[in-house]
């Protein structure tokens, strides 16, 4: 076995709560799929939110998902000037086979943040 990491994105239709959660419950659970994990795989996790995302904490849903055991931490995002708005991005920390090749996801408007990974959309 071997820690690996991945990197995610999507983005919340509007600052409230219930698309928070949605849109990091899709996230997670598709970061899970491609990847053929289980939540005892994780090891970490690190949310961050862009700063017009503050109506929940990302952690709620990768909690609901599974991850109430894994240690979770979430952030604010470098407000960058002309930056993606409403955007919830995740660092996830995991153990797989050494022959495991990482496959990121980038869902809903933040697929424009990785379009040059064929593999992440």
């Amino acid at each position: 076995m071997r820690l690996f990491a991945l990197r995610g994105a999507t983005s919340a239709e509007a600052n409230q709560a219930e698309e928070i959660l949605a849109a990091t419950d899709e996230l997670m659970r598709e970061l899970m799929s491609r990847n053929g994990l289980k939540p005892d795989d994780f090891v970490s996790c690190i949310f961050t939110l862009t700063e017009d995302l503050d109506a929940e904490f990302p952690a709620v849903a990768a909690r609901r998902v599974g991850l109430d055991r894994v240690p979770l931490l979430c952030a604010r995002e470098v407000p960058v000037p002309g930056s993606m708005p409403r955007v919830i991005r995740v660092l996830a920390h995991y153990h797989a086979p050494e022959q495991h090749e990482p496959r990121h996801v980038y869902l809903r408007a933040a697929r424009a943040l990785r379009a040059d990974l064929d593999s992440a959309q």
